[in-house]
């Protein structure tokens, strides 16, 4: 790799340094995701890093685990374990042996926890959970010291000894951290380290009753696992004092060091793992992976390229500074990555008849069509032209306005990789006054760049045989958000829901092949933008269903002026 190629930011000058310096001999990141959600494009960010940082170092022997921080059976579930698996596959990563669960040291962080008691730093607190709330304190006033704070080394392993075999209920005793109650840090004032949650555990069952906070595991898992570099987001740079104190506290084998960066956050979304859960939960989505959804799921089913998410990490950067970066960066990251790789097919969403008059009644030909203009190995497909054609609705206009170069009264447009057709006629429907149907004349040996003297003609317009197109199901997504900053909306994120953000279309004419495609099947329908075999409704051999993946404009931009 070249020093053009590298990638550099504070967190990469930090482990070269420390190579450097012969601090560390390798770099060991982290993935980390509480499996209580699926995955979204923040995500992707931190997921492109960690693995990122250990495949650049690859020859100093670097990895990156996937471990799951699955410390919390009330929201988690194996179904949010597979995804997550399948996501970071899918956006082209791979942790070898090195995938973990919390859970899995469970008997490591309850020994942490007894050794913390026994040197009278933990002790149980039988608050309740507003008691120990209200005496938290705030960033002016000191917290309150509960009144159990000073137990005998005795009684509170005693009492933790109870938590563990079943002998307390839910939500009577916590076991907390005996720190500072006047830090003007919150996270240190007797952190709470282990609950009690009678729940059975989607990987060990009902062997546990207690459970580590996030706050006490997560530091036990990085040292025990050899974490060199813990990257996490900003919202955790005022946890790093508890992450550093139970390092040093409890006895581990390693000394990680966490290190934080900004989050990803993108207009007209929301990255919210509850609100998320919300919005599927209440139906307002068919689920995680729908293709409104900014989940990894959604974006794969839409037809998001993973090569493109990872451009799009990349790009943003790596930061301390809070921001949001427009959607439609990501969006531009799709459209060149799908221009370089999707093969060309014709599609008429508004499928309006035109009648080659002067063509033979049952006669048919095939003409050469390019497969993708911008890759010259893509080769040609042949398409059947016959007399009869579907064209989009708003390729004919009546009445047009200026610099409108499609098929109007007295004028000609080429059919795409077809013939010069010319315009002779239409008919109109009585009642609603649409056009029906369009009659017009093909201007033979005009296949390819020929063109008559004396015919004007400007443009080209995609087409599909009468006869031979395929009925289909197309979906047309567009944002699911009408404001820029959903969280911020007066009304609530879910009060600028996007009524349009979901359009589903009958009747759609498709050249013929695509009902015969494999889900997942991705390519650009000429002049529209580019669809993807839905991988969850469309099913070979039946009425094909295409969802958009994007528009081949921006059209909000627009919008926006």
């Amino acid at each position: 790799m070249s020093k053009e190629q590298q990638k550099r930011d504070f967190i990469r000058e930090i482990i070269a340094e420390d190579l450097a310096s012969g601090k560390h001999q390798t770099t060991v990141t982290r993935f980390p995701p509480e499996p209580n959600g699926y995955l979204h494009i923040g995500h992707a960010k931190a997921i492109c890093l960690s693995f990122g940082i250990a495949r650049e170092n690859a020859a100093t022997g670097a990895r990156c685990h996937l471990r799951f921080d699955d410390t919390n059976p009330a929201k988690e579930d194996q179904e949010y374990v597979d995804s997550i698996i399948a996501d970071v596959r899918w956006l082209g990563f791979d942790w070898g042996e090195h995938l973990y669960y919390a859970s899995n040291y469970f008997d490591y962080f309850y020994e942490c926890a007894v050794k913390l008691i026994e040197d009278g730093k933990a002790y149980v607190d039988e608050q309740s959970v507003e008691e120990v709330r209200a005496g938290r304190g705030n960033l002016t006033e000191p917290g309150a010291e509960s009144p159990y704070r000073d137990r005998s080394r005795e009684e509170n392993l005693e009492l933790f000894e109870k938590m563990k075999a079943g002998e307390v209920p839910d939500g009577k005793a916590v076991l907390r951290a005996k720190i500072d109650m006047a830090s003007p840090n919150l996270n240190m004032r007797d952190p709470a380290l282990y609950r009690i949650i009678h729940a059975s555990h989607h990987n060990t069952g009902e062997a546990w009753c207690i459970y580590p906070m996030y706050d006490f595991a997560h530091p036990l898992e990085d040292a025990k696992e050899h974490i060199t570099h813990s990257l996490c987001t900003l919202e955790f740079e005022d946890h790093r004092p508890l992450y550093d104190w139970v390092v040093r506290n409890c006895p581990v084998p390693a000394v990680p060091r966490q290190i934080e960066f900004s989050r990803l956050n993108l207009t007209y979304t929301v990255m919210s793992k509850r609100k998320l859960l919300q919005l599927v939960q209440e139906k307002h989505v068919s689920g995680w992976d729908d293709p409104r959804m900014p989940t990894l799921s959604g974006m794969r089913r839409r037809g998001y390229p993973p090569a493109a998410i990872r451009t799009f990490c990349e790009g943003v950067g790596i930061t301390k500074f809070k921001g949001i970066t427009d959607m439609a960066v990501l969006e531009h990251a799709v459209r060149e990555v799908l221009n370089k790789t999707a093969p060309r097919r014709m599609a008429v969403l508004d499928p309006l008849k035109v009648v080659l008059v002067n063509y033979p009644e049952g006669g048919s030909e095939e003409v050469d069509v390019q497969n993708n203009p911008e890759d010259p190995e893509a080769g040609t497909r042949k398409l059947p032209l016959g007399r009869e054609l579907w064209i989009e609705r708003e390729d004919f206009e009546i009445d047009p306005p200026k610099k409108y170069f499609r098929l109007r009264p007295d004028g000609a447009v080429r059919l795409r990789g077809g013939y010069i057709i010319k315009h002779v006629g239409h008919v109109v429907d009585a009642v609603t006054g649409q056009v029906t149907e369009v009659h017009c004349e093909f201007l033979p040996g005009t296949i390819g760049e020929n063109a008559p003297e004396g015919v004007v003609c400007k443009a080209a317009i995609h087409w599909v045989s009468a006869e031979q197109s395929r009925d289909a199901e197309v979906r047309l997504y567009d944002r699911l958000f009408t404001a820029e900053d959903p969280d911020g909306a007066e009304g609530g994120f879910l009060s600028c829901l996007n009524p349009d953000s979901l359009k589903v279309l009958q009747g759609v004419k498709l050249e013929p092949g695509l009902e015969a495609v494999e889900p997942g099947f991705l390519c650009q329908f000429e002049r529209i933008g580019y669809f993807s075999a839905d991988c969850v409704l469309h099913r070979p051999g039946e009425e094909p269903i295409f969802c958009q993946t994007i528009g081949l404009r921006d059209s909000w931009a627009k919008q926006k002026g």
